[in-house]
């Protein structure tokens, strides 16, 4: 279900994500920080961005060992990666056309009841199960790499992997709590919601999803995103149903 930006946190949105596209991670942060701040605690698409807003920061400062084995293909991926967020949500405001996997997430913004968590792990699958597999594709084909899983980009991939890791439970926690100004949640649904969905198996899937579609001809490749996004949407929804 698409809609039109009418309200003024809507328009001040479509404004955020209809500027230029995000060329460094510096960019992409400051996006995230604009939307942030043009949207009020009782939308759900808040908890999701402030979510991949702290991990993005948290990735760009702690790479593994001091340094990354292919930081170029890590940054180009990293930002090609949230061009789709941002592009979800400019089509969902323009009314032309949004994946299962988002409106998932967009159709049930204000709706009460469900807690913040939720709402940012939606976002997460949306994203990852989504989008990650076709960001892969568009960077690897950009730079012209092929990665193996022997190779540096895995590894830099499998070090994302462990950071995301161990950020998950501590993060959700404090999106659930009070220290945001807002009225605590239960804490005690993040490990529940962990177990129903884990950022790690999602990558992972996401990597071999990509092999998949690379080794498709160009005109099957949108009927496996489409089946890709049916079932990524209902995920989401399961997970925003989750009491």
């Amino acid at each position: 279900m698409a809609t039109t930006t009418s309200s003024p946190a809507d328009q001040a949105l479509a404004g955020i994500v209809s500027g230029p596209e995000p060329n460094t991670i510096a960019d992409v942060i400051a996006l995230m920080q604009a939307i942030d701040a043009a949207l009020g605690n009782d939308d759900g698409l808040k908890w999701f961005n402030k979510l991949y807003l702290m991990v993005t920061e948290q990735v760009d400062l702690n790479p593994p060992g001091g340094a990354w084995q292919s930081p170029r293909w890590l940054v180009a991926l990293d930002v090609v990666f949230a061009r789709y967020y941002f592009d979800a949500i400019r089509g969902y405001l323009a009314g032309t056309g949004t994946a299962s996997s988002w409106s998932a997430v967009f159709e049930v913004r204000f709706k009460a009841g469900v807690d913040r968590i939720q709402f940012a792990l939606a976002g997460m699958n949306a994203h990852i199960n989504h989008d990650l597999a076709q960001a892969l594709t568009d960077t690897d084909a950009a730079l012209n790499v092929m990665p193996a899983l022997n190779g540096p980009e895995h590894a830099d991939y499998e070090s994302v992997n462990g950071l995301l890791n161990n950020l998950m439970p501590a993060t959700l926690e404090m999106l659930a709590s009070d220290v945001l100004g807002v009225i605590a949640q239960d804490t005690g649904k993040v490990g529940q919601l962990l177990a129903f969905w884990n950022i790690c198996k999602a990558r992972d899937l996401a990597w071999d999803f990509a092999g998949h579609l690379r080794s498709l001809p160009a005109f099957a490749r949108p009927f496996a995103m489409d089946a890709q996004d049916a079932v990524t949407g209902a995920l989401g929804r399961a997970i925003l149903t989750v009491v």
